[in-house]
């Protein structure tokens, strides 16, 4: 029996969605623009409120002037959702990373044979990942219109939420990619 050279599809596909998903939620994050408020009473018409799980920025778009750390004078960040997604959305990049160290040993990179074993355990944390992301995410789309804003205001997704879920969605699938090398230690066994 001569060991094949070639990498399982399955680790492949999960070597690459995973670190793509892992940047996209980092960057869901850390940006502070899960929610845009815009057309706000008593202001400009150009203003526009970013606000993030971390941060409230204020953007004027005709001048491009933005000032971010603004004060959160309706109580937005005690809201649940908010606080559900600061604690979930930095644990799901913890996890992320420990499943991306963990899925690299298991790959054939370095030896002859990949670990099918421990590339599957790899894609349960990643897939466990995946949807630490995407929960807070989603509860947060579910609560976007019911989280406090200017009364009369106009309210839209931010970029941020939008990448949040794509990351979460592309580690759910690389984590069920990573997942299937299971099926070869079955075979093996």
């Amino acid at each position: 029996y001569l060991p094949s050279m070639r990498t399982p599809t399955e680790m492949i596909v999960g070597l690459v969605l995973c670190p793509c998903g892992l940047l996209l939620t980092l960057t869901g994050t850390l940006a502070p623009s899960w929610r845009q408020v815009s057309l706000i009473p008593e202001q400009p018409m150009d203003v526009v409120w970013e606000q993030g799980i971390w941060d409230i920025c204020r953007e004027r778009q005709s001048t491009r002037d933005r000032l971010c750390g603004q004060a959160d004078e309706l109580g937005y960040f005690d809201q649940v959702p908010v606080r559900i997604a600061q604690g979930l959305m930095p644990s799901s990049l913890v996890v992320a990373l420990v499943g991306f160290v963990v899925a690299s040993l298991g790959v054939r990179c370095w030896q002859p044979e990949p670990r099918h074993l421990v590339a599957g355990v790899a894609g349960l944390v990643l897939l466990l990942s995946g949807l630490m992301s995407l929960v807070p995410s989603s509860w947060y789309t579910q609560e976007l219109w019911a989280l406090p804003a200017p009364p009369g205001s106009t309210l839209s997704v931010g970029y941020s939420l939008v990448l949040s879920y794509l990351g979460s969605c592309m580690e759910i699938l690389g984590g069920l990619a990573l997942a299937l090398s299971f099926h070869h230690c079955c075979k093996e066994c």
